[in-house]
């Protein structure tokens, strides 16, 4: 009997499912920077166009996990924030 050769789906390599970060906590991003020793979330809410044609953030904060406890209360001191600024944004639209 003859082999059989594999087939075109299992030859070809499957690509790793991207991860989906933005619905979890949408606006807040992880920094680990062991050079400056800075480790924490930032915060960046409220995107416009600036005069210069720029994308910018209008609301920016760092939760450092020195200053708030540990990670788990830097996020949710930053999950805080984000959700006291969607209160206020939602405010100013009415």
């Amino acid at each position: 009997m003859a082999a059989r050769k594999p087939s075109r789906k299992s030859a070809t390599k499957k690509r790793p499912a991207k991860k989906r970060t933005a619905s979890r906590r949408p606006g807040i991003s992880r920094i680990d920077q062991p050079s400056t020793r800075t480790h924490g979330w930032f915060v960046r809410v409220g995107y416009h166009v600036r005069k210069d044609g720029v994308s910018a953030p209008r609301h920016t904060k760092f939760f450092g996990d020195a200053g708030h406890g540990g990670k788990t209360k830097a996020l949710r001191m930053a999950e805080k924030f984000v959700a006291s600024l969607a209160k206020v944004l939602k405010k100013k639209k009415k």
